[in-house]
């Protein structure tokens, strides 16, 4: 049997390079190539549209929604609502700042936070609470794009700032825009995992200048002056102040150039990605207990960073069919164990189980399956013809363990 991985990172020759170059010129931190990536994620964020568009190249995606709650204005006191399914990152951050997050569940086919989510998570808040909120959190989870159109006329009404968790979604599209053009910003990852890889990495998108300006100078330790500008100046700049407590935020040249070349190939990344779905839809829709997950709206783009399958029988028969896949050496994941069921969220703001039913259910019943650009058709087929032979097997052995026991 060939193994399959959950995840092998699209890293080839024609990567390699920039990344030569970078190493022989003599500067391997932030400089020409970080500058000459957020140049190329800002065109394609763009488009054809006349929109002005702010990137900045960080070290992390995490990295990318601090910077942007911070130059937002979010601090002590301050409430961000956030989904309880993402990953802790989203809600750490607004920790980072001193604020709390308002955790909200989240549709039940998507998967995403919606406007019903949002004002459901309100009715619980004090009028003073509701008051202190200053933010939303949108995460697309796996790819798909949430309804960006929806939740900024809400935020709008509210004067909340919408910072969108993008780790997943690109080059997903929302009614014909850019992931990156909705909101007030838009924070991306490029971990090695991600649709776009740099190992470690992200980018945060802005269409407003004052933010961009925020973010920069407190990307690199609240200096007013980046390092590439004040070491490679014709004329004596070693002169700089600092402006404010920043970060140490900023991509270094080497993960940018990888960065640019992956940049290149980003759709036919995509294009991948969804064979693979398109395929493990045909071969799970018509077994019974499986769900795929949906595809994208008419006038949206999925990324497809993941294939979030689920499937009935609760928690023992989806961890049963991991085991059963792993046996046939099949990896997995699962996406995600929901904020509210992690001791420091729960714990901290007094959170139970059926405080968000949607996410407690799916947590039971989600397993994410290979998708990767690299998969060989050999491996697709496998997955394809394992999977629901696995289901059943794990149905099985449940079954009789629940007899077993009873008697």
């Amino acid at each position: 049997m060939e193994p399959v991985p959950f995840h092998v990172p699209t890293v080839d020759d024609a990567d390699i390079p920039g990344v030569l170059e970078v190493l022989r010129s003599g500067w391997i931190t932030t400089g020409a190539k970080a500058r000459a990536f957020e140049e190329a994620f800002a065109a394609h964020v763009r488009g054809d549209s006349d929109d002005e568009i702010h990137t900045l190249a960080v070290s992390s995606g995490t990295a990318a929604l601090h910077l942007a709650l911070e130059a937002a204005g979010v601090g002590p006191g301050d409430r961000v609502l956030v989904p309880v399914w993402t990953f802790t990152a989203t809600a750490e951050v607004v920790r980072y700042l001193g604020a709390d997050p308002v955790f909200c569940d989240v549709d039940p086919t998507t998967l995403n936070l919606g406007t019903e989510e949002i004002d459901d998570a309100l009715a619980w808040l004090r009028p003073s609470e509701q008051e202190a909120v200053k933010a939303v959190m949108p995460v697309h989870f796996g790819g798909l794009p949430c309804d960006m159109r929806a939740i900024e006329e809400r935020a709008c009404g509210s004067e909340w700032s919408v910072i969108d968790d993008a780790a997943h979604s690109l080059p997903a599209r929302h009614a014909g825009r850019s992931v990156g053009r909705w909101g007030r910003a838009s924070a991306f990852s490029f971990y090695a995992t991600k649709t776009l890889c740099t190992g470690e990495g992200g980018m945060v998108v802005t269409r407003d200048a004052d933010l961009a300006a925020r973010m920069r100078v407190m990307r690199l330790h609240g200096i007013n002056r980046d390092a590439f500008d004040r070491y490679r100046s014709e004329k004596p700049a070693w002169y700089y102040e600092i402006v404010a407590p920043g970060f140490k935020y900023n991509m270094g040249d080497i993960a940018a150039a990888l960065g640019l070349s992956q940049l290149e190939r980003l759709h036919d990344f995509r294009d991948a990605r969804a064979r693979i779905a398109a395929r493990y839809h045909e071969a799970f829709a018509g077994v019974d207990g499986l769900t795929t997950p949906p595809d994208a709206r008419d006038d949206d783009q999925h990324a497809w960073h993941l294939y979030p399958l689920r499937v009935e029988g609760g928690r023992a028969v989806r961890d049963q069919l991991i085991q059963e896949l792993s046996n046939a050496k099949i990896g997995t994941s699962v996406h995600f164990i929901p904020l509210h069921l992690h001791p420091y969220w729960r714990d901290r703001y007094h959170l139970r189980e059926d405080d968000f039913p949607v996410a407690s259910q799916a947590f039971g019943e989600e397993v994410s399956l290979p998708i990767f650009p690299s998969m060989s058709d050999a491996q697709i087929e496998r997955v394809c013809e394992e999977v629901p032979r696995a289901y059943q097997r794990a149905r099985d052995h449940v079954s009789s363990q629940t007899t077993s026991n009873e008697a």
